[in-house]
């Protein structure tokens, strides 16, 4: 994640200690070096997103983790003392004992929060997020009422989303609101940052798309480098706007962490004095964190080296421990993913700021070329910015 508001606006939020370790100055640290675990807790949805990268849809896995199993990976992720377990899906409020997945994370001293389209989201459930002390719900929208619903699948998913969205703002529950950017929802980026600050929702999550799922066969969709400045910029524009006018929100971009350094030659260009501490915080930062600080677990207990890469799969968390599965550098993509600058290729291999974003997304190069460690074929930043003759 590149914390816009962060290194345009010198906001600090909760998970910068989690972002930047001891630069970061968030509530939340991760001393032990653990990886947020995104648990991917059920594959059936009640949408049916163009994007979906687990390609959820209304069935459930014969296989999916039941109760008691679901228990004993929470208890081996404390255990393991990963900082943050996000619950997500497909659609996690289908799960009838979600809640009592979520009481027993939060005993064993996890932090939790869920990842969740909003469309369940009545008062009492938001009451029931909110009691049990979740950091925060993430709801995703890809644009403004019709829009939003034809890339999600059904008809008034949106404004069932906004009430979600209400009912959560209501019981007093930090909103995360995500969307991921194609060409059927780049023009809408203004209005969503006005959904923001009229509906009060205190974070904005812009993805970059990842070829992934059903996102493979988006790929033609995605912006090209261009539109990606162009869309950067307006997200730094909108961003340094809201904090003008005392509208402290907390704005990032997923998936794509050429915008780390695009941010700091903004910057630089505009204000060198504050360049070199923005360059700092993303050396702290690392670049993309798949298989260091993030990785998935999937409905079946299956490890992937994050969100992403369902089609790899490390171990399995009801044969072996989580945190067993995730030091074992002996398994051949997880321990490039750890350490991979030195099997980079092409423009990511010579890229002066490889340090600051560390080859960005490898599913999207294995994607398009085949190849892990091919260059990412979204990065938009030029060959003089990046030094390469």
């Amino acid at each position: 994640m590149i914390s816009v508001s962060r290194l345009m606006c010198d906001a600090i939020s909760a998970g910068d200690g989690l972002r930047y370790g001891d630069r970061g100055h968030g509530t939340v640290q991760n001393s032990a070096g653990r990886p947020v675990v995104v648990w991917n807790c059920t594959r059936q949805c009640n949408l049916n997103c163009l994007h979906c990268y687990a390609s959820a849809d209304g069935h459930r896995a014969a296989e999916e983790m039941d109760t008691e199993s679901g228990k004993a990976f929470l208890a081996d992720l404390a255990e393991f003392k990963v900082p943050v377990v996000l619950f997500s899906g497909g659609e996690p409020l289908l799960r009838e004992d979600l809640f009592e997945l979520i009481s027993y994370a939060r005993g064993q001293g996890l932090r939790v929060a869920i990842s969740t389209n909003g469309t369940s989201i009545t008062p009492a459930i938001a009451g029931k997020i909110r009691a049990l002390g979740l950091s925060e719900a993430g709801i995703s929208l890809d644009g403004v009422g019709e829009n939003n619903d034809r890339f999600r699948g059904r008809k008034g998913a949106f404004e069932s989303a906004l009430r979600g969205i209400r009912n959560c703002v209501a019981e007093g529950v930090r909103v995360s609101l995500r969307l991921t950017i194609t060409r059927y929802n780049y023009m809408e980026i203004p209005a969503i940052f006005r959904l923001a600050e009229e509906e009060h929702i205190e974070r904005v999550c812009f993805y970059h798309l990842a070829y992934s799922g059903r996102g493979s066969s988006l790929r033609e969709q995605d912006i090209g480098p261009e539109d990606t400045r162009a869309v950067v910029d307006l997200i730094a524009e909108k961003t340094t706007d809201l904090y003008r006018r005392g509208l402290k929100k907390e704005i990032l971009t997923v998936g794509n962490h050429a915008d780390g350094p695009y941010l700091y030659l903004k910057v630089k260009e505009n204000e060198p004095d504050r360049a070199q501490g923005i360059l700092e915080l993303l050396r702290a930062n690392g670049g993309n964190n798949t298989g260091i600080k993030i990785g998935a677990v999937d409905d079946v207990g299956n490890v992937h080296p994050d969100q992403f890469w369902w089609h790899h799969t490390l171990g399995n968390v009801r044969k072996r421990k989580f945190g067993e599965i995730w030091m074992d550098t002996s398994e051949p993509l997880l321990g490039g993913l750890k350490d991979r600058k030195h099997l980079l290729k092409g423009r990511c291999a010579s890229c002066r700021f490889l340090d600051v974003c560390n080859g960005n997304l490898r599913v999207r190069a294995e994607a398009v070329y085949g190849d892990v460690w091919a260059p990412d074929p979204a990065c938009y930043l030029t060959d003089e910015e990046i030094g390469v003759n």
